[in-house]
């Protein structure tokens, strides 16, 4: 029987992605439903070849749809969430709002489908931090193989990880920068055309970010908890796509050539890596937009450390780090044969 969903958040970047991304990949819905804020009611967004308008997310009956992707921040989340699960629909949440709750799941499909045998005690479902989703994804297979004990990454996270007001002041930025016109930073702590920033959330009293801390506590939760992982996050002038730079001390040795060819056999990866002058081969954030794949290059033996490996992972950030995760959290419910319409 087809679901009836709902997305929460519907005319944010992410919100618009997973109405594609279902498109796309034909899930099996019946009525599809976009909310967003009582200031939205009536825009019309695009459904595959259908046009839906949106309602108000605050009055919406959730008690008549079975599935319900949310993409509103973490307080939206906080505040909904729990009803909409007690009207009868499973929520997939893209906040950070119950990534730690020990009774609600946190998961990447190609990471640790086996959470989700059951309906989550909550019936809310968490989509990790973008780059955590990439990272976990290339990490995997080279922690099943050869055991990941420290990981060490810095990230170059694109500024539509911020939602559409970080785009805007990159272009407006950009554009100002060439008529010679003043910079005001708003929505970014500092410049960000031309510029990078070290600094993405709030700072934290050890002088990490939020976003470094989540990145840690989320690849343990997910992967591993005793991997051991340090992050430096930096916000890069680049409208979609973000990329992570790891270098892993394994626990067992592991060359270059075999972790490339793991990494060609594994679920969600795909591996463009040559290092050839007359021929280079490696993914920046350009190629990975609108693609579902998350990419893996410049696979390199780390001399510096016992069994070093170093990767540079790519991957759109709307897509993989945000609204394909939900989308294919959905379908491994739907597979499991525990979410079904009503």
């Amino acid at each position: 029987m087809p679901l009836n969903i709902a997305i929460v958040g519907a005319t944010g970047a992410v919100g618009a992605e997973m109405l594609t991304i279902l498109a796309e990949r034909l899930f099996p819905a019946g009525e599809v439903h976009a909310l967003a804020s009582r200031k939205s009611m009536g825009r019309e967004l695009s459904y595959g070849d259908k046009t839906l308008k949106v309602k108000d997310a605050d009055t919406f009956d959730y008690s008549t749809v079975d599935l319900v992707l949310m993409s509103a921040g973490g307080d939206v989340s906080r505040a909904m969430a729990p009803k909409i699960a007690a009207a009868g629909a499973l929520v997939i949440d893209n906040s950070s709002a119950w990534r730690m709750d020990p009774d609600v799941p946190l998961v990447v499909p190609e990471v640790n489908p086996d959470t989700l045998g059951q309906r989550p005690k909550k019936a809310i479902i968490a989509n990790p931090n973008c780059s955590t989703i990439q990272t976990v994804v290339a990490l995997k297979p080279i922690h099943d193989l050869a055991g990941i004990v420290r990981a060490s990454v810095a990230t170059y996270q694109s500024v539509s990880g911020a939602g559409k007001e970080g785009m805007d002041e990159l272009w407006t930025q950009t554009r100002g920068i060439f008529v010679n016109d003043e910079v005001s930073p708003e929505h970014f702590p500092k410049q960000i055309a031309f510029n990078i920033i070290p600094k993405i959330d709030d700072f934290m009293e050890d002088g990490a970010t939020k976003e470094e801390w989540k990145m840690m506590v989320e690849t343990k939760k997910i992967l591993d908890p005793k991997i051991r992982l340090f992050a430096t996050c930096v916000r890069v002038p680049v409208f979609v796509g973000h990329c992570v730079a790891a270098h892993l001390e394994l626990e067992r040795p592991l060359s270059a050539a075999r972790a490339r060819s793991v990494l060609r056999e594994a679920p969600g990866l795909m591996v463009i890596d040559r290092a050839d002058d007359d021929d280079p081969q490696f993914i920046t954030p350009v190629e990975s937009v609108g693609e579902f794949a998350t990419f893996v290059s410049r696979i390199r033996t780390d001399p510096t450390v016992e069994n070093g490996l170093a990767l540079w992972i790519a991957a759109d950030n709307l897509r993989k780090g945000a609204a394909l995760n939900a989308v294919q959290i959905a379908e491994v419910c739907l597979n499991a044969g525990w979410l079904k319409g009503r």
